[in-house]
């Protein structure tokens, strides 16, 4: 899905530019500024990486999926950007960093790829290990508090029109417990048409377990921040390794 990845927006370059922002603002009101080493550590194809680094923030990011770092490092080298990229498993960091980050990030639903509570338990300490004291992990994820009440068997769809036609995205989600299995569909007009199709899982993480998780593994300080708050499309976290302010 790497080279249909940026579809899923009606200005891809333009998304990163605003996320970018809303996600500087965060850090500034932590007490942050662009010389915190940043880590991105589910970069995907650099929607978040690539608009802080165009801010002037010091970027590394990581990714486990070849075929996304090699889309980012495309789009970082088409934008001018400086990012380190490197291919980990952000269950396993240690084995991919020595240097610790002040500032780790997984954004887009990344941490509910984590199938069972032991694989995101394993995920949010690693995390946590990365970090040097005084530092902050921020996720997003989306808000399954709600989804799950409902179980809905379909995403909203995107419909992205242009002077060509139109792009529509959308997912249909089968529902077995507290997970989800997922088709994702990319169909494009703009020429002729085509249609993408894509199979994932996720897990229905609630804020309250995610929470847990985070304060056992050593952070001291866990937020949460809604999209009427940030402008953001989900609601984000965000953990503090210490109670430096």
């Amino acid at each position: 899905m790497a080279t249909q990845y940026d579809m899923l927006f009606q200005d891809w370059l333009e998304t990163t530019k605003i996320q970018a922002k809303i996600l500087d603002k965060i850090f500034i009101s932590y007490g942050f500024d662009k010389n915190a080493k940043l880590l991105d550590c589910a970069c995907g194809i650099g929607t978040q990486a690539i608009g802080l680094a165009m801010l002037g923030y010091n970027v590394t990011a990581s990714d486990l999926s070849d075929g996304e770092l090699k889309e980012a490092e495309k789009l970082a080298k088409e934008n001018s950007v400086n990012i380190s990229f490197k291919q980990a498993n952000f269950c396993k960091l240690s084995d991919s960093f020595l240097e610790k980050f002040e500032i780790i990030i997984a954004m887009d639903n990344a941490l509910p790829h984590m199938l069972s509570k032991e694989d995101l338990h394993c995920a949010i300490e690693s995390i946590s290990n990365q970090m040097d004291k005084g530092g902050i992990f921020i996720a997003s994820i989306r808000d399954y508090d709600e989804l799950l009440k409902q179980k809905p068997q379909c995403s909203t769809p995107y419909i992205h029109k242009t002077n060509k036609g139109q792009k529509v995205s959308f997912q249909t989600w089968d529902w077995l417990g507290d997970s989800y299995k997922f088709t994702q569909y990319i169909i494009d007009d703009e020429n002729s048409l085509s249609i993408g199709k894509f199979d994932c899982e996720y897990r229905a993480v609630k804020r309250d377990e995610l929470t847990k998780h985070l304060l056992y593994c050593g952070f001291t300080k866990v937020e949460w921040k809604f999209p009427e708050e940030t402008g953001f499309y989900q609601p984000i976290v965000i953990a503090i390794n210490s109670f430096r302010f």
